[in-house]
């Protein structure tokens, strides 16, 4: 296992939903977690995930903090683990975020991350048909995503993750299959992937 003996403090960078940490906690019962996000919005939800899912002494083991992953406000050494979930595309300076990660970790602390690859590129089908429905109603299609922070392959993340600091660098590339339902999906299009065209409909 790479949980350290004892009760161990780990690091959600990125937390979202809070699904991982909610997970992590259920699993380790020793097991100290912060989660940190860069919307508060996110830690709102976060926080309302686990006080519906969690009893009060795994409630309690949960703390948060609104914060960006290239600044992280604790400490030198800090954790003793940490973890991030399809987070650090997204960041602007990945090479920052895994310096501030090497950072806060205890010496010899393990790090995982879960990032999209640039290979491969297809569409899936629920985006390829939420583009016809846009385009049937007349929306501009997406902007093409030049800016993709996607790591190029799994070699590079890792050799990111040495730049940072860290040692026994490890980087598997693997498909993800996801099952969408249909709600799932349109909150994942409403509340992630375009967030922004949702606030320009009108509801009816």
């Amino acid at each position: 296992s790479l949980l350290p003996a004892g009760s161990a403090h780990l690091l959600d960078i990125g937390t979202g939903t809070g699904a991982l940490a909610i997970e992590a906690l259920e699993r380790w019962p020793s097991t100290r977690v912060t989660g940190i996000d860069a919307s508060s919005e996110m830690v709102r939800w976060a926080l309302g995930e686990a006080d519906r899912r969690l009893p009060m002494g795994t409630r309690s083991r949960l703390s948060t903090a609104v914060a960006f992953a290239d600044r992280l406000p604790f400490p030198d050494a800090s954790f003793d683990l940490a973890m991030s979930s399809f987070v650090l595309q997204l960041v602007p300076n990945r090479a920052a975020a895994l310096r501030e990660a090497r950072r806060v970790l205890r010496p010899g602390a393990p790090f995982g991350y879960v990032t999209w690859l640039r290979e491969g590129g297809d569409i899936d089908p629920p985006d390829r048909i939420l583009d016809e429905v846009l385009d049937e109603f007349g929306f501009d299609p997406p902007e093409p995503d030049s800016d993709s922070g996607d790591a190029a392959s799994a070699r590079a993340a890792a050799d990111g993750l040495r730049r940072a600091g860290f040692r026994d660098v490890r980087a598997h590339a693997e498909v993800l299959a996801h099952r969408w339902t249909a709600r799932g999906y349109v909150d994942f299009i409403e509340h992630f992937s375009e967030e922004s065209l949702f606030d320009e409909l009108e509801r009816g």
